[in-house]
């Protein structure tokens, strides 16, 4: 939000994403459902509760979050207006609940497409290979698994923020007004459609 300044909630929170949009003033021209990250892991925990809270956190920092603030910020989006979420490679292949979480939102946007279309609201995921310069992988991040997700690449590197941000900036903009209820991969060629 350019000249509101930033407002922080935990976007798992109903309580907290309702407070948020309470603070907003005006018509909302583009929301970026950018919260989400790989589960958190479970404390010394019996195996089936471990893979329930697994599943759960995943579920709630990928999914939950983009549902709960669309929900509450709904009303306030501007007719011509575009949603961007941010998925993942990982809903493509070997990504576990991580996977599995950004899978349901590229689902969960499919709907919300149909459900705004009318409104000439465009909703759309981007589905993110690696990308350097973020905290996702926090200490996992090796120069082995960085050499091995480039060399995954048709393009023979690693994305970037800014890989990203020109991709949302595309989504939001005139040119894009046509395109809706998509997963965009941004990553490379690592992982092709056809």
């Amino acid at each position: 939000m350019i000249g509101h300044g930033e407002l922080a909630c935990d976007a798992t929170s109903p309580v907290q994403v309702a407070a948020m949009a309470g603070e907003l003033d005006g018509p909302l021209d583009v929301l970026v459902n950018a919260a989400g990250g790989l589960p958190v892991p479970a404390a010394e925990t019996p195996p089936l509760e471990a893979l329930a809270q697994e599943w759960l956190s995943s579920v709630s920092a990928n999914v939950l979050t983009a549902v709960l603030t669309t929900a509450a910020v709904r009303d306030r989006l501007a007719e011509g207006g575009a949603i961007v979420s941010i998925g993942s490679i990982g809903a493509e292949r070997r990504g576990g609940s991580y996977g599995a979480a950004k899978a349901a939102l590229a689902a969960w946007n499919a709907s919300l497409a149909a459900e705004l279309g009318p409104r000439d609201i465009t909703c759309n995921v981007i589905s993110s290979g690696y990308v350097t310069g973020t905290n996702f992988f926090g200490e996992g991040m090796t120069e082995e698994r960085h050499r091995r997700l480039v060399e995954e690449t048709l393009l023979k590197r690693p994305g970037t923020p800014d890989d990203i941000a020109e991709t949302i900036f595309f989504l939001a903009s005139a040119g894009a007004r046509h395109i809706t209820g998509q997963t965009i991969h941004v990553n490379g060629g690592a992982f092709t459609t056809r």
